[in-house]
């Protein structure tokens, strides 16, 4: 379902941060607190969308969606190899294949321009808009949703993180279509303790969320994990994404499960027309 697929990036973006109830030790002897944390990693964030820096890459997205019967079982299955471009900060996907067939340049601009339009409907993209920031999707106005607690500090591929739980606050308005969602998740966050960035994330829907107000459906129950993976000259990604969302689809029940994997990272100069 495409707007299951989009629904994805809506929690990628959701989950993105948590903040520390105490004080934790960044280097030796160097004490931060929340606020620090805070700052730094969304100084970071920012620091991305200037693009100035960011270095051109190049990777394949592997995805597949999958509906299920009431009793888990595959119903339809839809499997996407894609090419992603990455310049300026904007990642720009091109399909390749579906289903494990290559498309004619027909079918490849009917499948992109359906993109497109549930892209702008699920992210409040503009309309025309050709890239997006899937890579970099954390803003002070997503943090404010939240509050957050410490739950330990650990390792995660060699690397030190804080892992921090974090649920919604109380009185969130709905200015946006994605709020809908954004207001309704919790879960933990993985922070890398030198970069600032994320490194894990496992989400879960606190509550129901009507689509379209409930005519269209609602999601009910989801659960949804985000791993990113860091390139040897500091750049990360998301390179793996998998989730399940339980819900209605107009008067039917609805069961549907997605896994996204990202690979072949490389270095490209690259321009996106």
């Amino acid at each position: 379902m495409k707007r299951l697929q989009q629904l994805r990036r809506v929690l990628g973006a959701a989950i993105l941060m948590a903040m520390p109830a105490s004080v934790w030790a960044a280097a030796p002897g160097v004490m931060l607190s929340p606020d620090q944390i805070v700052a730094k990693t969304l100084a970071r964030a920012e620091s991305h969308r200037s693009g100035d820096s960011q270095p051109n890459y190049l990777y394949t997205k592997h995805t597949i969606t999958e509906d299920l019967d009431n009793k888990g079982r595959v119903k339809d299955r839809k499997e996407k190899i894609y090419q992603v471009s990455v310049e300026s900060g904007l990642s720009y996907l091109k399909l390749l294949q579906l289903n494990g067939q290559n498309l004619s340049a027909t079918e490849l601009k009917k499948q992109e321009e359906h993109e497109a339009a549930d892209r702008q409907k699920m992210t409040d993209s503009k309309p025309g808009q050709k890239g997006d920031q899937r890579e970099d999707f954390l803003t002070a106005e997503l943090i404010s949703k939240y509050n957050f607690s410490m739950v330990e500090q650990k390792e995660i591929n060699g690397r030190n993180t804080y892992v921090l739980s974090f649920e919604p606050k109380s009185g969130l308005q709905v200015k946006k279509f994605t709020d809908r969602f954004a207001n309704q998740i919790a879960g933990t966050v993985c922070i890398d303790a030198e970069e600032f960035e994320i490194a894990r994330a496992e989400v879960h829907l606190q509550g129901e969320v009507a689509l379209w107000g409930g005519m269209i459906g609602s999601l009910k129950h989801c659960r949804f994990t985000l791993e990113r993976s860091r390139m040897p000259d500091g750049v990360w990604f998301n390179s793996l994404s998998h989730g399940i969302f339980e819900g209605r689809k107009l008067l039917e029940p609805m069961m549907v499960r997605t896994r996204s994997e990202s690979t072949n990272f490389h270095r490209a100069e690259v321009t996106i027309q």
